[in-house]
């Protein structure tokens, strides 16, 4: 079985989408991780209910449960697969699409209408690209990869295998490499680099991830970017790191592997950032975390529980701006009284 659930109910009951469990009906399946959904467990429609293990009943469930070690997990499993069937119905080649003659193709892939591939471009078997992806020279996708409406891959890049690209991402534009000259302009410095994308990485909508000046700008294998992510020129970031939406980094800089980085983080250019390092929402990084599993928040950034110290102290500033008047009173009090 796909989750190794154990069922509790009718089991030949039969089920044709999903819901969310406070609103699905009859023939659908939902499930239950969170606590805080709990009392729709009694009352929703849903026909299956995927639950973890150790849940409790109170009351009567009409629906038929299953049981697995991680609910959330499971129905994750369960939507994986019902998108690769979905995917597996796309297929061929749409008209008008544009092919060099010297693109490569894999076996069993989709290319959509007003599609664009340039020359030596290289897909492997079971890619999926969709309407109106733009691939330019020499770019090669691996196997199984999805490319979302839009997408846009410039010259030389590298994806590799079951890797996904949401609507809208550019991947490979040209670095911020602006050199100040003695009269106050700036002279562009060409980036010659590539984007390398490596295995089980996706990608959201709208994220920019910027060329390398020389060599790699990296994303290593099964790292997880939200929408609108900027990653500047010659960035590494480490496998397994999740980026939040709107966080930005710059250029150089090392981002090492089970990073976790908040919406609208910021990082400067040329620093490190440590394995396992926490990140939180709206923080400004503005040198290296070299502690492993290090967390930071503010702007700038720093160690977390001294920052929520700082944070409970400055709200009782008023407070103890009372105290300290009323300690100057009575010591310029007893000053008095000695003379």
């Amino acid at each position: 079985m796909l989750i190794n659930g154990k069922t509790e109910g009718d089991a030949n009951v039969t089920v044709g989408s999903f819901g969310k469990i406070e609103e699905a009906g009859e023939g659908q399946l939902a499930f239950l991780a969170n606590p805080k959904y709990e009392e729709h467990l009694y009352t929703t429609g849903a026909s299956v209910i995927i639950v973890n293990e150790t849940q409790e009943l109170k009351q009567p469930v009409k629906a038929t449960l299953i049981r697995v070690a991680d609910a959330y997990s499971a129905f994750a499993s369960l939507l994986t697969k019902y998108q690769e069937i979905e995917s597996q119905q796309l297929s061929g080649i749409q008209q008008p699409a544009y092919i060099a003659a010297n693109a490569k193709l894999g076996e069993k892939i989709f290319i959509g209408a007003f599609a664009y591939l340039s020359e030596g471009v290289v897909l492997g078997n079971n890619v999926k690209i969709h309407p109106q992806v733009f691939l330019g020279k020499n770019v090669r996708i691996g196997d199984n990869t999805v490319l979302h409406p839009g997408v846009k891959i410039y010259h030389d890049c590298v994806v590799g295998k079951n890797v996904t690209i949401h609507a809208g991402t550019i991947i490979g534009g040209d670095g911020f490499g602006f050199a100040p000259q003695a009269d106050g302009t700036f002279k562009k410095v060409p980036q010659i680099g590539n984007v390398e994308i490596e295995d089980f990485v996706e990608i959201g909508s709208n994220a920019t991830i910027d060329r390398a000046t020389i060599g790699s700008t990296i994303i290593r294998k099964g790292a997880k970017l939200d929408n609108l992510i900027q990653i500047a020129h010659n960035v590494e970031v480490g496998h397994d790191t999740v980026i939040a939406a709107q966080a930005g980094v710059s250029g150089s800089t090392k981002i090492g592997k089970g990073v976790m980085i908040g919406g609208q983080a910021g990082i400067v250019g040329h620093v490190q950032i440590a394995d396992g390092a926490r990140i939180n929402a709206q923080s400004g990084v503005s040198k290296s975390i070299k502690t492993p599993g290090g967390a930071v928040t503010g702007t700038p950034a720093f160690e977390y529980t001294s920052a929520l110290r700082s944070q409970a102290l400055s709200r009782s500033l008023p407070e103890l701006e009372k105290r300290v008047k009323e300690l100057e009173d009575q010591i310029r009090q007893l000053l008095a009284e000695k003379v």
